[in-house]
């Protein structure tokens, strides 16, 4: 028997709030100036919100409203939040690097694709990824459930790694703990019938194993930009690049070469009839060209054409998905892939 264990956070975990922060303070600024180089950082705790970085842009935004928006729209109250403004402007020493087209700063970056399921992601991080949404949609109509939680699967996989069953699936919530009964029995349905549509079972569940979860959020735990990198990638199933993806426009290749690696991920498995396939793409700041090109699947290394190399220079992976007019909050809250 092989155990596998991954997780998600709700869209109320502080670190998660803390990304959405930071990628609607980049949304804000793109929506006015598609060219803005921003790259902000938001970090949360006991009623106060710190946003730093740096952002060159012509567009104004005032960041703590976007902020107190986005804490609002959570679900948590954002007259309790004093937020402080310190962002400064970007380095000329990188914009003369960046300015050219070349990348935003050194790095690797890896793209991820399997054929478990439609998503061409992992069984176990879809259900996690849906189950995050239906909490966040339970959140906002039964004021029993409040918005912080995560959520995580152990799973029982054969010898393709391929999920068979869920042995233990744990749910930890945080609630008005006064009906815990019903509110136990209505996440757990919701569980089950996600699972069903994935063909697969679950063993047993484990609910607030403490046995309580009424004090959640930024009252019980500190919040920080970048500190969910593998809930944001591929849940530990594959390699994690170097970088986080929040709060950083599309010159900066730790959001954008990721993009596009599993783009290119996607394209080999379906072109090559792959189980898996994984991508590395890495990059030197102010060079526009990768430093390298590494493909790898079930069916072993494809060297990559030189063509691929000019296809991941970051001004065409900018233009090629369109990244100026991504929202990025909406990747922030639940999942940048699927």
């Amino acid at each position: 028997m092989r155990l596998y264990s991954n997780e998600i956070v709700f869209r109320g975990h502080p670190d998660k709030v803390c990304d959405q922060i930071s990628d609607a303070i980049l949304d804000a600024y793109l929506e006015e100036d598609k060219k803005s180089r921003v790259a902000v950082e938001t970090a949360g705790g006991k009623g106060k919100i710190f946003i730093t970085g740096e952002v060159t842009s012509r567009a104004a935004v005032d960041a703590a409203a976007v902020a107190k928006r986005v804490i609002k729209d959570v679900g948590y109250d954002p007259d309790h939040f004093l937020v402080i403004d310190n962002i400064g402007r970007q380095s000329p020493d990188i914009a003369q690097g960046v300015d050219t087209g070349g990348a935003g700063d050194n790095g690797m970056m890896f793209g991820y694709a399997c054929n478990d399921t439609p998503q061409l992601l992992p069984t176990a991080m879809v259900i996690l990824q849906t189950f995050s949404q239906c909490y966040d949609e339970l959140r906002q109509v039964d004021t029993r459930f409040l918005p912080d939680g995560k959520a995580q699967i152990t799973g029982i996989y054969d010898d393709d790694f391929k999920l068979q069953r869920i042995k233990t699936f744990t749910l930890c919530y945080q609630n008005l703990e006064t009906d815990r009964p019903a509110t136990d029995r209505l996440l757990t349905s919701k569980a089950v019938d996600i699972c069903s549509k994935y063909g697969v079972k679950v063993d047993e569940f484990l609910v607030n194993p403490t046995g309580r979860f009424r004090v959640g959020g930024f009252d019980a735990d500190a919040g920080l930009t970048g500190r969910k990198i593998v809930v944001d990638s591929y849940h530990s199933f594959a390699n994690v690049g170097g970088g986080a993806f929040s709060g950083k426009d599309p010159t900066k290749v730790d959001r954008s070469g990721a993009y596009k690696a599993r783009e290119i991920a996607k394209e080999y498995l379906q072109e090559y009839g792959l189980r898996w396939c994984e991508v590395q793409l890495s990059y030197a700041i102010g060079r526009d060209r990768p430093l390298a090109i590494y493909i790898n699947s079930d069916r072993g290394y494809f060297d990559p054409p030189d063509s691929l190399y000019d296809e991941c220079r970051p001004t065409n992976i900018i233009r090629d998905l369109d990244l100026p007019n991504v929202k990025y909050e909406e990747l922030a809250k639940f999942g940048h892939f699927k």
